[in-house]
């Protein structure tokens, strides 16, 4: 040590002090809340038959799945088959607590109704989490993911892809810059559903099949005899696991008037159907939101505004000079029409291909941040990324949360349309307040008809009145089933 001159040993001090701060990047993701971009997500997948399916190709490439889990084996079979070396499960509580420590990140591709429990779980143990649209069943369960996610300062994104597309961009910054002045009416429209609607509920039960866990499908709902009629894919029709054509398509066709319009909770709804039935979602529905004025933008004003939706064949006027023999549905199978007090804004499902009808083409400087890569992969980016320093997804919980309450906002006004006026919503406090507490409702449970000798035949088989301010404050918040909890909301 003696033989050591003060430069040499300083030299020496420096370069151990800087050997110690190169620190493996998976070793700074676990202790300091981020992670170099070419290191990969260990990625648990629930809910993987279908649109989970898309979503993992979409990330295979570049991360790791390490856990694959699926109610319905034969529906996830090719799936699984792609992965070996990922675990395999039924229940997705045995693989948070299986492999919980090993997991950074979950996608959740279930049916509608397990969405929440599913996700909230998974942020309560600190986990990034990337669910299928629409985000929720209930405005309660959207509020809760919210309020978790900013809780637990994780990366989070809604499966509605066109929120990261460039149609919807050009719609906020269009609309922001002033190009169709005030807008006080959006009509919203969809050529869904694809899948049946309107129908009786079965009244016999099918075999379970042996690679189907019907359980764990059920899931937080009641329990049911099950059917074909509900799963694979058909589900989404039924109130118990599915939003009906509204809650499929509305994530994806009124996310740009949610975010260019700046909207928050609605003051009023009010919804119509063909028949509504206890069970199913109608076949066609029309809802209509009123949402009050905002604070003004910089160059547009954000008065009160009326957000229509239509489905099942239902569909708005055609605008005044609208294009004679040109159809009325846009790209995608949706359709957005946003009427402004200088100029209309027409554009497809995702906010696609944008226009005016008066012709012009508004050349605006780019103010909206350009997803480069794909709606997944912008998620896996914000997943890397510190929370300190993190750039949120376009679909992050704090905007898909609220907006998917005025999503589920419009199940509410459909489902509640027998009250027979318009309902005045309390946002903050998640409840009706013009729905009185001895006011009551009942539910057409069954509608058959025959023609018998000739003649028309009509059954129509009602509930007993139900006190309809308890029943409002059960589709705002379910009961979950025994055994199922959802996480407690944070203050």
């Amino acid at each position: 040590m003696a033989n050591i001159s003060r430069r040499s040993f300083l030299q020496r001090g420096t370069a151990a002090a800087a050997a110690l701060t190169i620190v493996p990047n998976t070793v700074l993701g676990k202790s300091h809340g981020h992670m170099a971009p070419t290191d990969k997500l260990n990625i648990a997948a629930v809910g993987i038959g279908g649109m989970g399916h898309a979503n993992i190709q979409a990330m295979e490439k570049t991360e790791n799945f390490v856990a694959m889990c699926d109610v319905d084996w034969k529906y996830a079979k090719k799936v699984f088959e792609r992965f070996p070396n990922a675990k395999k499960y039924w229940d997705y509580r045995k693989m948070y607590d299986e492999m919980g420590k090993s997991i950074d990140a979950v996608l959740v591709a279930t049916a509608d109704h397990t969405h929440a429990i599913i996700s909230a779980d998974a942020i309560t143990l600190g986990k990034h989490v990337y669910c299928q649209k629409p985000l929720t069943h209930s405005v309660y369960e959207s509020r809760l993911l919210t309020k978790l996610a900013a809780k637990y300062n994780v990366a989070t994104q809604m499966g509605n892809q066109g929120s990261s597309g460039e149609g919807e961009n050009l719609v906020c910054e269009w609309i922001w810059n002033g190009e169709i002045g005030e807008v006080t009416k959006v009509e919203c429209a969809t050529d869904r559903p694809i899948w049946p609607q309107g129908l009786n509920a079965p009244e016999k039960a099918d075999r379970i099949p042996s690679t189907l866990n019907w359980d764990l499908f059920t899931g937080p709902a009641k329990m049911r005899p099950f059917n074909h009629i509900y799963h694979p894919w058909n589900w989404r029709g039924w109130w118990d696991y599915g939003t009906g054509a509204l809650g499929d398509m509305a994530c994806h066709i009124m996310s740009a008037p949610f975010k260019a319009l700046k909207l928050g909770y609605p003051t009023k709804v009010q919804g119509s159907s063909t028949l509504l039935l206890q069970d199913c979602a109608p076949q066609a529905q029309h809802v209509k939101l009123t949402f009050p004025a905002r604070d003004n933008m910089p160059k547009v004003a954000m008065p009160e505004v009326e957000i229509h939706w239509y489905d099942g064949g239902l569909m708005p006027d055609r605008p005044a000079g609208y294009p004679q023999g040109e159809v009325l549905m846009r790209e995608g199978g949706g359709l957005c029409i946003f009427h402004g007090t200088k100029d209309t804004l027409i554009c497809g499902c995702y906010g696609q291909n944008p226009w005016l009808l008066s012709g012009r083409k508004p050349n605006l400087p780019k103010t909206e941040r350009r997803v480069e890569t794909s709606h997944e992969m912008d998620w896996v980016r914000a997943c890397k990324e510190s929370p300190e320093n993190r750039v949120k997804t376009k679909s992050d919980f704090s905007v898909a949360g609220p907006f998917n309450e005025m999503v589920v906002m419009g199940v509410l006004a459909v489902r509640l349309q027998t009250l027979n006026k318009e309902l005045y919503w309390d946002g903050p406090n998640m409840t009706f307040t013009n729905i009185g507490d001895d006011e009551k409702i009942s539910i057409l449970i069954k509608d058959d008809f025959k023609v018998v000798d000739g003649d028309p035949k009509f059954n129509k088989i009602w509930t007993d009145p139900v006190n309809a301010k308890q029943f409002a404050a059960e589709l705002i918040k379910h009961n979950y089933r025994d055994g199922w909890k959802l996480v407690d909301m944070p203050r």
